[in-house]
């Protein structure tokens, strides 16, 4: 049975695939999915809100002047995004439309239709946390950070639900979607039309870095199969006879925590690689899986903003253990296990139910993984990925603005990067 968290911002990491989100988080554990229900009966005591609500619907229908703008479907959607809005758990806890939780059942099976990037709620915002890599959202210099101010001229910038904006952005493939986005570094705006694509994730992808013995292993996901991907890569890089690996997270959203488990005990001889707190408070210890097939060679771990939900795990696993230098920026801040309930019309409600923490007891939610080395690249600079490594040399690995990156092949070569804990 697969489990899903997800991640952080405020939030409510979906999937633009446009799917939702993600793995990035949101935590799917169909062990818990419960019959739906056809006919509710008021909870004790909430009679009178729930005949309110009544109330409103009615005055709307009977009054409204534009009855042609009355949908009554999108009223639901709106009103059950409010009441799960008003808990407060913003960016967390949401409300998924069917087409957006098919959309994140896609992308958590490796392949989707969409643009390729992860939103959420940030500060009143619907803020990117992170391209794909090779995604339509990328290829568009989409940027995590981004803020959506407009979809095709539709003004979001104070939107109060994520689900109505990622309705927006979702379409099939070969259809187009113009985007008004804002740089809050900068406070420069820009516009981008995306062609939606069909999305064939790659999670795991490695190359030698030229003129080095160092191997830059790429997680882009964390959906299903790819704790085995890593395997695989991983005997490849040994046969390659490797004595340091960079383990790149940045953009990474996150995805399946059986995954992420299964990727962070590769790299662990024993200890735990989170611990899970519920809503009494009572702490449960996941421990690493036993087997890990490079639990000694020298290595670093690269984050930035867009390191959500699974590879935020993985990250402060590492850390805690003191098995990988992490270089970068602060991650996302995901922390919270997200449990869909289905609604009888194919939509659900992802609450959380579950807190996680590194092994040490650190929080993560809204807190974020800070990196040993904070390295942070320049304006308007994409982190170097291993296809685009493949023909190159060393003086142009050298030469380029991935800071990051260079930084750990630095520290690498002076063998100062942890190995076996």
């Amino acid at each position: 049975m697969k489990t899903t968290i997800k991640v952080f911002f405020s939030l409510a990491l979906i999937l633009l695939i446009l799917s939702t989100g993600l793995a990035g988080g949101v935590l799917i554990d169909r062990k818990v999915l419960l019959p739906n229900q056809q006919v509710v009966v008021p909870p004790a005591g909430a009679a009178q809100d729930f005949n309110l609500i009544g109330q409103a619907w009615k005055t709307i229908q009977n009054q409204y002047v534009d009855q042609q703008a009355i949908q009554p479907t999108q009223m639901t959607y709106a009103a059950i995004s409010g009441m799960v809005d008003s808990l407060g758990d913003t960016g967390h806890s949401s409300f998924l439309s069917p087409d957006m939780l098919q959309s994140q059942n896609d992308y958590l099976q490796g392949q989707f239709d969409g643009i390729g990037a992860e939103v959420q709620m940030k500060d009143g915002h619907v803020v990117i946390v992170a391209p794909l890599d090779n995604s339509p959202a990328q290829k568009a210099g989409i940027q995590p950070g981004d803020i959506i101010l407009k979809v095709d001229e539709k003004d979001v910038s104070n939107a109060t639900s994520l689900s109505q904006v990622v309705s927006l952005i979702l379409g099939p493939a070969g259809t187009q979607v113009s985007l008004t986005l804002l740089n809050p570094q900068t406070g420069t705006q820009r516009s981008v039309t995306i062609t939606r694509g069909h999305i064939q994730v790659n999670n795991v992808s490695w190359q030698m870095l030229p003129g080095t013995h160092i191997a830059h292993l790429r997680i882009a996901g964390f959906s299903n199969g790819v704790t085995n991907d890593l395997k695989k890569a991983l005997s490849e890089i040994k046969a390659q006879n490797a004595t340091g690996l960079i383990l790149d997270l940045r953009n990474d959203p996150g995805g399946l925590l059986d995954e992420a488990i299964g990727v962070a005990s590769q790299f662990l001889n024993g200890g735990d690689v989170l611990l899970e707190k519920d809503a009494q408070g009572n702490t449960k210890a996941v421990p690493v899986t036993k087997g890990g097939t490079a639990t000694q060679i020298p290595m670093v771990v690269l984050i930035n903003q867009g390191t959500a939900s699974a590879s935020e795990i993985v990250s402060g696993a590492l850390q805690d253990a003191h098995r990988a230098t992490l270089i970068g920026e602060t991650t996302f801040g995901t922390g919270t296990v997200l449990t869909p309930f289905p609604l009888s019309d194919g939509s659900a409600l992802l609450l959380a139910t579950q807190e996680w923490l590194t092994p040490s007891g650190r929080q993560i939610w809204h807190q974020g993984i800070t990196p040993d080395q904070n390295v942070v690249l320049t304006a308007g600079t994409f982190p170097l990925i291993p296809e685009a490594e493949q023909d190159m040399t060393s003086a142009q690995l050298s030469a380029s603005k991935d800071n990051q990156l260079l930084q750990a092949v630095q520290l690498l070569n002076g063998g100062q990067a942890n190995g076996n804990p």
